[in-house]
């Protein structure tokens, strides 16, 4: 399977590799650092998950107004040059949050690292389509993706260990994997924003972010991300909340809760491009759906069960609706987005993750701390379910929408 794997990734154009080489630098980075972001912050400052919930919400509404800004940005000024500010400002903002000892200090830190970090996530996203034709959407996004888990199966059990020594060495480690990929971006990787027909007149910047309604205007778009959202309220709680839930309910050691990720990252790793090349044929909104059963089976499993070989369990099935869902949301949204909208529509795919971090950690420390630990699992499950209706109705709303290739700008509102 991973011959078959290497034999096809050949087929796709180099500044598109380089891409994937370098997202996987900088998530490695990530990825040793992100996880333990709970621990750390209860560790050392003697906090609860309230407090966790709260650094969330501030991270995220930076990362809002960062990929409104950086989405706009990226369909004015072109996706490289927007995609290495945030590479630089993410690389500095985290080495002085892992030097400062004051709360109130960290947040503001973590504020600004949300705000300019989120910068190239819209234009990332933009490159992948920019780069392949349409047909390799959905194989270039679980490509990337498979890149993303190579390095959360490494970043996780690094990590652990180095977590155990000192965390201040998980955000140098962060900080160097962000300059590293900026050098790459830098050098390596030419500017992929569609040149402009003959005849096209130039957007101002207050009329690229201004092309925003354009967007929300869209409202199959925005219903397929309003039940998406619902998904990202569940599956957050995996890299936020679980490993508190671990450790303080059932004792569940650090280093095992590196493990327990990798092991998820080494799936998707494995099996990633084999399942979205047998469901990309499927429709987008029956597949979500299937993916998010996945996610309800899995995320319930930790209310109801205590033996650490379950732990497992319940992340594989978590797994496979990650692997199902995540390509294919990505690829629905390309095939919504205008080619000249691409930033935008890949910046409000963003929001659809950044909106809920706002409150859904919050919201999971607040339940943790008040009716109980498990209930957190059991609302999951709950959630879950209703997306899974949510995402079949769609189908019937959106079917005709993803039966063309290509449909004009008016016939999107």
């Amino acid at each position: 399977m991973l011959e078959k794997t290497r034999q096809g990734y050949k087929e796709y154009p180099n500044p598109f590799k380089v891409l994937v080489l370098a997202t996987f630098i900088d998530r490695l980075g990530f990825f040793l650092m992100f996880p333990f972001f709970a621990l750390y912050m209860t560790a050392h400052f003697n906090v609860g998950m309230i407090e966790v919930g709260i650094l969330f919400s501030i991270f995220s509404a930076g990362n809002i107004i960062g990929g409104t800004i950086g989405g706009a940005l990226a369909d004015k000024y072109g996706r490289r040059t927007i995609l290495l500010i945030g590479l630089i400002g993410s690389g500095v903002s985290s080495i002085l949050m892992g030097l400062v000892d004051d709360l109130n200090i960290f947040y503001i830190l973590a504020a600004f690292m949300g705000l300019i970090g989120n910068f190239g996530g819209p234009a990332r996203q933009a490159m992948v389509a920019d780069l392949l034709p349409q047909e390799k959407q959905a194989k270039g996004f679980g490509i990337l993706r498979v890149a993303v888990n190579l390095s959360a199966t490494i970043g996780p059990i690094l990590g652990g260990f180095i977590a155990s020594q000192s965390y201040l060495f998980l955000f140098i480690a962060d900080a160097v994997s962000s300059l590293i990929t900026g050098v790459i971006v830098f050098f390596v990787i030419p500017e992929t924003k569609p040149e402009k027909k003959e005849g096209e007149v130039e957007e101002s910047v207050v009329k690229t972010v201004i092309g925003y309604k354009e967007v929300l205007k869209d409202w199959r778009y925005m219903l397929f991300l309003s039940v998406s959202a619902i998904t990202v309220i569940v599956y957050m709680q995996m890299n936020a909340t679980l490993s508190v839930f671990l450790r303080d309910v059932h004792g569940f050691p650090t280093e095992y809760f590196g493990f327990l990720l990798s092991m998820n990252a080494v799936m998707v790793v494995v099996f990633q491009l084999w399942i979205t090349g047998k469901l990309s044929k499927y429709s987008p909104m029956k597949v979500m759906a299937i993916g998010t059963l996945f996610y309800m089976v899995g995320f319930s499993l930790y209310g109801f069960v205590s033996e650490p070989y379950l732990f497992f369990i319940a992340m594989a099935f978590i797994t496979i609706g990650e692997m199902i869902e995540m390509p294919i949301g990505q690829t629905a949204t390309a095939s919504f987005a205008p080619e000249d909208k691409r930033g935008r529509y890949m910046a409000v795919f963003g929001f659809h993750w950044a909106i809920p971090n706002l409150f859904g950690v919050l919201l999971a420390g607040l339940v943790m701390e008040y009716i109980g630990p498990n209930w957190v699992w059991y609302f999951a499950g709950i959630l879950s379910l209703f997306a899974t209706v949510g995402f079949w109705l769609l189908h019937g709303i959106t079917k005709a929408r993803f039966s063309k290739e290509k449909e004009l700008p008016d016939e999107k509102v």
